[in-house]
């Protein structure tokens, strides 16, 4: 069904979607991965495709930037248009040395300061759990493809830029935490509520240790190892 922020129509959205942030991100991983593809939604040009990858159906819809945003396309994507799993595919900043920049990551778990879940549900826990079928059946392929799948603890931001004199390291120290990323906490959540599946892939784009930061060339070559690994598992669900 149509909702005022997606105008697929029943049964457009195959029951797995990868989720990027950026709708021409998500144009890019449609005509680059994808056969007989069809753009499904573009209201607020928050763009939805659904396509065949290796015969099978897949779904990528743009999230947005931030809780806010992936908690609603999420939401709609879960409730009214029956999709079963959504994978998060995002660029995160490293708060370690053993997590470097070009590295991808998966999320074991997301600690945020948000209200989202508090706010959505009444639920007052400040650390989210990814489901762990999924997570396993990512972690499995990554091994048989040959990609180091680094497990981390992701700290999931509601703000980009912060007025305090807290220093990353500070931060990284009280939330725990290994990367930083905007958009897991909310997604974790919408699938924890209704019974789906979710997990967040992360490809390492900046360090906030050895300062090194990707070029437009090595982060476009990052993403696609990530987007591979999350399409090769999305036909084994």
């Amino acid at each position: 069904m149509a909702t005022p922020h997606n105008s697929a129509p029943d049964g457009a959205f195959a029951k797995t979607v990868l989720m990027p942030g950026d709708p021409l991100r998500a144009k890019f991983i449609a005509e680059t991965f994808l056969k007989d593809v069809e753009l499904v939604t573009s209201v607020r040009n928050c763009l939805g495709y659904t396509g065949k990858y290796q015969g099978i159906p897949v779904s990528v819809m743009a999230s947005g930037m931030g809780m806010p945003s992936i908690g609603i396309y999420s939401y709609e994507l879960y409730s009214f248009y029956n999709v079963e799993n959504i994978i998060r595919i995002g660029s995160s900043g490293s708060y370690r040395e053993w997590l470097d920049v070009m590295d991808v990551a998966i999320a074991d778990c997301a600690v945020s300061e948000s209200s989202y879940a508090k706010v959505m549900s009444g639920c007052e826990d400040h650390v989210l759990k990814p489901s762990h079928e999924l997570n396993d059946a990512i972690i499995a392929k990554a091994k048989e493809m040959g990609i180091d799948c680094k497990k981390c603890v992701v700290h999931s931001s509601d703000v980009f830029y912060t007025a305090t004199d807290e220093t990353w390291q500070q931060l990284s120290e009280r939330t725990g935490t290994d990367c930083v990323e905007m958009e897991s906490f909310a997604l974790f959540h919408n699938a924890n509520v209704l019974g789906k599946k979710a997990a967040c892939l992360l490809t390492i784009s900046d360090s906030f240790v050895s300062k090194k930061a990707l070029s437009a060339e090595d982060r476009q070559m990052a993403f696609k190892e990530m987007v591979t690994l999350a399409l090769e598992t999305a036909i084994t669900l």
